[in-house]
């Protein structure tokens, strides 16, 4: 299966994105890494995951009601991407910034294709997003992210336990079958797509300044010639 044909980055602002199954710590090492880059004095906004208010509510109910199919929970996800990257991604990378984004479309990739829908039709539904500039996927066994998700809340919710597809009837076990299938996807896309793979296994300090380095050799220059720079004093919150 050829990589998916993402148009290329022709903005000044740059496209960081992690990605990892739920309990990966992806989202600790993202948050550390914007902060570090507004410390330096670049502009950073942060995008995540199924947070678009156009399709919120829909999918708030839709989850509620338990009525998702693969399919509508496929283009639903879609939707909530493409209405970000168009009206909230593009015009800040356009305007210089680094967007900094907690999962991509690989997300889809990889729990679509578990949830039973054609990979090339899911593919080729994100074929309008940007190829990012640098993808990080932290690797964990599944074991030990079952232990930080369930150590970290009271309960695993029913889609995130892949309930739907009725792997199991405990919630737990169904979280583990459902999760550990993702973590296939995406081992197995990790070379094809250039992922700079973490072990997230390692201490957060290990992690954040593997992630430091990495963005520094791969686009340090570009970031210091071309990405937007904020002045001192000027609040950049998340």
């Amino acid at each position: 299966m050829p990589s998916p044909a993402f148009a290329p980055n022709r903005y000044r602002g740059k496209l960081i994105v992690v990605e990892g199954i739920d309990g990966s710590g992806k989202s600790t090492q993202l948050s550390l890494l914007s902060q570090w880059l507004r410390s330096q004095g670049f502009a950073v906004a942060f995008s995540e995951w199924n947070s678009s208010p156009l399709v919120r509510a829909t999918t708030r109910r839709g989850k509620k009601k338990e009525m998702f199919t693969p399919n509508t929970f496929s283009l639903i996800h879609a939707t909530d991407f493409a209405d970000r990257m168009e009206g909230y991604i593009f015009p800040l990378m356009k305007a210089g910034a680094v967007v900094c984004a907690d999962r991509y479309a690989y997300t889809a990739f990889a729990r679509d294709v578990v949830r039973g829908v054609s990979r090339s039709w899911v593919r080729n539904l994100y074929r309008f997003a940007i190829r990012p500039n640098l993808a990080f996927y932290f690797r964990v066994p599944l074991e030990v992210a079952i232990g930080r998700i369930l150590g970290g809340r009271d309960a695993i919710k029913y889609y995130e336990a892949g309930m739907d597809l009725e792997l199991s009837r405990n919630v737990v076990e169904s979280f583990r079958l459902f999760q550990g299938r993702i973590l296939e996807e995406y081992d197995a896309m990790a070379q094809e797509m250039g992922f700079h793979v973490i072990d997230a296994t390692g201490s957060i300090e290990e992690q954040q300044e593997l992630m430091r380095e990495i963005v520094m050799k791969e686009i340090g220059d570009s970031l210091h010639n071309h990405v937007l720079r904020i002045p001192e004093g000027t609040p950049n919150d998340r």
